[in-house]
């Protein structure tokens, strides 16, 4: 495993502020700050009533660029520090312990008119109501933005002065935000078309650049739910353009410099329409999200580059993102040595250093388009994209592409090794509950559908950490998951997402592996998932209801870089109805019927709610495979399955030997009889098909050949 190199959260000292005993790195990073910082507490709120200060809230996470530029020019700053203490109350959060407030607060921006992002710098009334904000502000008027300390000398002025003024915007804005994040939609299963994937990939299709792959102009994103509706409805329709469409978007990210070409996994998102220059650093959740995504195209497209992708991305996560106790770490920081990307970028000189033979180094350059110029912020050094193929560089050279292959591989190895000298970016070491879950999923899916028990493992390794650290589970009641966990600290309440993205994790191991207790896992999730966050007549919503410190309970049913949790929420409660609970079958049915409207108006926006609708309205493929599940030959049946590209599937394994396989699967299984070794049954639209024992007799089933 590597370790990072450069410096992480500051140590405590003596004139340390509050940060420093907090668990985020990210608070602690601005520990040394002369800023007067509280964490989000019933501390730092009585202090703001008491005095009627307002509050300044600051809003980030520990691998953000722009909001470590926005500590050194401001909140280092002792003039503008001094300012901050002297007429606010200022709050530091991490946004990825606070997912609720971040949700909140980036409302806020945008419902003032800007665009929304990191760092989320906002001003709230002692109540906590918002009146103005934005994202980073620089020290000085630039950027056609009025320079922080300005601002908060504006902020006081009109606070003292005009506070009349500012309390009916305040008003305004937490009425608005009320009224969006609460919002109760009509709907009915008429309003969910048949053809409902068609639909959203028509309009997805206007905002696809099909000259470089993805969505929109600069800066582009990956957007994997919206990618996964295309694959879908390409798959289901046969829809060529489609499908060229995905082969685009990723051939672009991977071979783009938004894909780490020597260390492996994804940077957040590319500065470019091209995907050459990204924002360097990388997230858990991207990579995961990224990985179910090419493992899905690498199944529906029969594509071995796809499939390459993933076992890069997974020896990436498994080397540099996993600790010793086998969870997942959280985030990558995109800086060095207080320097944007200073890790990953080339220059000429230092290609032929680290690479003396000389054929070699030029192949190198020439494939990854390293020059004097360089194409990174004129600072005559590259960030390393595939300019030229293998196959260009054969014919060009007048070499077999298994020479320049070869080449290529040991020229990246001699890269990465000089690269390693380097001081490599901070790397977060939360271990969120929520993105290991979806990691997990990841992982699992990947293994089932290439074979790979190493992922398979990895999978089951974080569960079993999650469970035993994070998760409560009690007799009484259902269980409870915590937000995250670090040194042996666990810290904050888990949200709808962090339950919802475990139940499904469970869900995915179970099927790969046939492993009853993941099964069991997920059921308890969902059991909790309802008593927890469904409300009648609303829905799912986001936080626990006695969270007492919010604005407002806000629902979740927007896709962000991540999947809705509302959406994954139902995802989980349609496979376990399916499995094992049909009284959860409503609940999901509700949400997304009344969600379908507006998904189908705004698909970029709802993608995983989408998917989730498809498999309401066409079910899911069930297969149940009855037989010893130790057995070789079901073994077998199960890769098959795991194999196909069957996005609603639901993989059932019964063992009439075993009770607990057959009571966690106890709608599916019955009506299932053995064999006299292990079979399968495809079953579609409640209908069941005669049971077949070979692989062939079921890999026809699935493709609807028999």
């Amino acid at each position: 495993m590597n370790a990072p190199s450069n410096p992480g959260p500051a140590p405590v000292s003596h004139d340390a502020n509050r940060l420093a005993h907090e668990a985020s790195p990210y608070l602690r990073q601005h520990a040394k700050n002369p800023v007067d910082w509280y964490p989000w507490s019933d501390e730092a709120l009585a202090r703001a009533t008491r005095e009627d200060k307002p509050i300044l809230l600051s809003i980030g996470y520990s691998a953000c660029h722009w909001c470590h530029v926005m500590e050194r020019e401001s909140f280092e700053d002792a003039d503008i520090a001094a300012k901050m203490n002297a007429s606010f109350v200022c709050i530091k959060v991490d946004r990825e312990e606070r997912p609720d407030l971040d949700q909140i607060y980036q409302l806020t921006v945008q419902l003032l008119g800007r665009s929304g992002g990191w760092p989320l710098t906002v001003f709230l009334t002692p109540e906590r109501q918002p009146f103005f904000g934005g994202t980073y502000f620089p020290p000085v008027d630039r950027y056609g933005m009025p320079g922080f300390g300005k601002l908060l000398d504006a902020i006081s002025d009109a606070y003292r002065d005009k506070r009349a003024d500012l309390a009916d915007q305040a008003k305004e804005v937490t009425e608005a935000i009320a009224k969006i994040t609460r919002k109760v939609r009509d709907g009915s299963a008429a309003d969910v078309p048949a053809d409902v994937l068609s639909r959203a990939a028509k309009r997805l299709g206007t905002r696809f650049d099909d000259e470089h792959g993805g969505f929109g102009e600069r800066p582009k994103f990956p957007n994997t739910m919206p990618l996964e509706v295309l694959l879908r409805h390409g798959i289901e329709t046969n829809d060529t353009k489609s499908e060229l469409r995905i082969g685009a978007a990723l051939s672009g990210m991977r071979g783009g410099g938004v894909y780490d070409h020597l260390g492996g996994g994804f940077h957040r998102y590319s500065t470019d329409e091209a995907w050459r220059v990204p924002h360097f650093e990388k997230m858990l959740y991207d990579n995961a999200l990224l990985v179910r995504l090419y493992t899905d195209a690498a199944r529906a497209l029969e594509n071995e580059d796809h499939e390459a992708t993933v076992r890069d991305v997974a020896r990436y996560v498994l080397s540099d993102m996993t600790s010793p106790e086998g969870a997942f770490y959280a985030t990558e920081d995109a800086d060095s040595e207080g320097e944007e990307g200073k890790f990953f970028v080339f220059s000429p000189d230092e290609v032929r250093a680290a690479i003396p033979e000389a054929s070699r180094a030029d192949l190198v350059l020439a494939h990854f388009g390293i020059t004097n110029d360089g194409n990174f912020e004129k600072t005559g050094k590259t960030v390393l994209s595939i300019q030229k193929s293998v196959a260009r560089l054969s014919i060009e050279g007048s070499k077999s592409p298994s020479f320049i292959a070869e080449e290529l591989r040991l020229g990246k190895a001699a890269l990465l090794r000089a690269r390693s000298e380097r001081a490599r970016p901070f790397r977060d070491e939360k271990v969120l509950a929520g993105w290991n879950g979806l990691m997990i999923s990841a992982l699992a899916e990947a293994g089932g559908a290439f074979a790979e028990p190493t992922f398979v493992a990895a999978a089951e390794r974080a569960l079993a950490y999650v469970r035993k650290t994070l998760v409560t589970e009690s007799a009484e009641g259902p269980l409870t998951v915590a937000r995250h966990a670090l040194d042996g600290k666990v810290v904050g309440r888990g949200f709808l997402d962090d339950y919802a993205y475990l139940s499904n994790a469970a869900i995915d191991l179970y099927e790969v592996t046939g492993e009853p207790s993941h099964l069991a896992f997920a059921h308890a999730l969902a059991r909790a998932i309802v008593a927890r966050f469904y409300e009648t007549g609303l829905g799912f919503v986001f936080t626990e209801a006695d969270q007492g410190d919010l604005l407002v309970r806000a629902k979740d049913s927007h896709d962000s870089a991540m999947p809705s949790g509302t959406a994954m929420a139902c995802r989980a409660l349609l496979r376990l109805a399916t499995f094992v609970d049909p009284e959860l079958f409503p609940m999901a049915e509700s949400e997304l019927v009344r969600s379908a409207p507006e998904a189908l108006e705004n698909p970029f926006g709802f993608g995983q709610t989408l998917c989730e609708l498809s498999r309401l309205v066409k079910g899911s493929v069930d297969v149940v495979l009855v037989g010893d599940r130790h057995d070789p030959r079901t073994r077998a049946l199960a890769d098959t399955t795991l194999r196909a590209y069957l996005p609603n599937r639901c993989l059932a394994w019964i063992d009439p030997n075993d009770a607990a396989s057959v009571a966690v699967a106890r709608v599916l299984a019955e009506g299932k009889p053995a064999g006299e070794g292990p079979v399968a049954y495809v079953c579609r639209d409640r209908s069941c098909s005669a049971p077949v024992s070979t692989p062939e007799a079921l890999a026809a089933l699935l493709a609807g050949k028999a």
